[in-house]
């Protein structure tokens, strides 16, 4: 799980990692065998029992960067990836952080994203906590945030990510009764396709902490789905 690309003074939140640490972090991946893909790929692979040597990278929020900063680098390792877009808030920024100001993906950004062949995926309209906002709500952060992005890139959109990571009971019946294939959570309470776990990767990840971080996943999520 990464969000943003990027060189930084201040990241209070621990959102960014730096362009040549991302790039190790590719080649980490590459000289262990490992690919990098999307996660409709990573689900469509382990469905045929293909998935092995496969990593899903996921990019939160639709970050400007992901398209000048990430998809060079994942474009030249041959890997995949998914971005999860705020739907609302394409072209603009990420108004929900009260951090560093950092511009989202414009419209045409997106169509070139997934014209070099990651996967756009939806991460609600506004960026809102899902447990906050009512039924009404939650039915249009999933199903106008869906249609939105299926207009821009021309591709249909299959995954959700919930944002914060936060999702419980109602919020992923929602997402699976709206349509979507998959969504993506943080630490789910009851992993399952619509709430599936990530590991967070930051600018401290170097290769004794990357290796420490998947052996971990595979510990905690391999049994339980």
């Amino acid at each position: 799980m990464y969000h943003s690309i990027d060189h930084y003074d201040d990241d209070p939140h621990l959102v960014t990692v730096s362009p040549p640490r991302f790039e190790r972090q590719m080649a980490w991946l590459r000289a262990r065998g490992l690919r990098g893909v999307g996660m409709a790929e990573l689900l469509a692979e382990h469905a045929g029992g293909r998935a092995r040597g496969l990593v899903g990278l996921t990019f939160d929020d639709g970050y400007a960067d992901f398209a000048t900063r990430a998809l060079p680098v994942l474009v030249r390792y041959g890997f995949g990836a998914t971005v999860f877009a705020v739907s609302g808030r394409v072209g603009s920024y990420n108004a929900w952080d009260d951090g560093p100001r950092k511009p989202l993906m414009t419209a045409e950004q997106l169509r070139t994203v997934a014209d070099t062949g990651m996967e756009v995926a939806s991460h609600g309209r506004h960026h809102v906590p899902l447990p906050d906002v009512d039924d009404t709500e939650l039915r249009e952060e999933l199903e106008e945030s869906r249609a939105d992005l299926e207009d821009i890139t021309g591709r249909q959109v299959t995954g959700f990510a919930y944002p914060y990571g936060r999702a419980a009971a109602r919020e992923i019946d929602a997402v699976r009764a709206a349509g979507y294939d998959y969504a993506c959570h943080i630490r789910p309470d009851e992993p399952s396709r619509h709430a599936l776990g990530r590991a967070y990767i930051g600018e401290r990840d170097g290769s004794l902490r990357l290796r420490a971080k998947l052996v971990r996943h595979q510990m905690l999520w391999r049994s339980r789905m």
